[in-house]
Parts: C-alpha cells; structure tokens; sequence
C-alpha cells in the first residue's frame, strides 16, 4: 500500500468522528505542542520587552519629527 493510500486511509477515519471527539482531538494535539515550547526565563522575558518598548518609542519619535518636518514644509508652501 502507497503512502498515499495510507494518509486517505487514515484521512476517511479521522473524517468518521464525530465533531466533539475532533474538536477533542484538536485540544489535545494544542496542548502536546504547547509542552514542546521553550519558554523564556523571566530575565529573558524582561529583556525582550525592554527591546521592543525601546524599539517602539525609537519608532514613535521618528514619526513625531517627520510628522513635524513635512507640517513645517507643508506651512510654508501654502501659507
């Protein structure tokens, strides 16, 4: 028997269950993934958000000043 007709074999089962037995099965495959994760250490977690706020307000003040520049610009042109 091929693979393919091995992965519809099983295809043809899984598609017989009813939906609270897939929605089941569903939940029980999301919590074996989530014991896989490698979770950050508070320090590392510390860390990252510390990056990201800096990188967020390096951002915003960027904005601020074009948002400043291009108002000048625009004044002038039309005022």
């Amino acid at each position: 028997m091929s693979r393919g007709a091995t992965a519809a074999k099983k295809r043809t089962r899984t598609a017989k269950r009813n939906v609270f037995a897939r929605i089941a099965l569903f939940f029980r495959q999301v919590v074996d993934e989530l014991r896989k994760v490698v979770w950050p250490t508070t320090g590392e977690l510390w860390t990252y958000f510390s990056v990201v706020v800096v990188f967020i307000v390096a951002i915003m003040a960027f904005t601020g000043i074009l948002d400043t520049v291009f108002d000048r610009i625009v004044m002038w042109v039309f005022a």
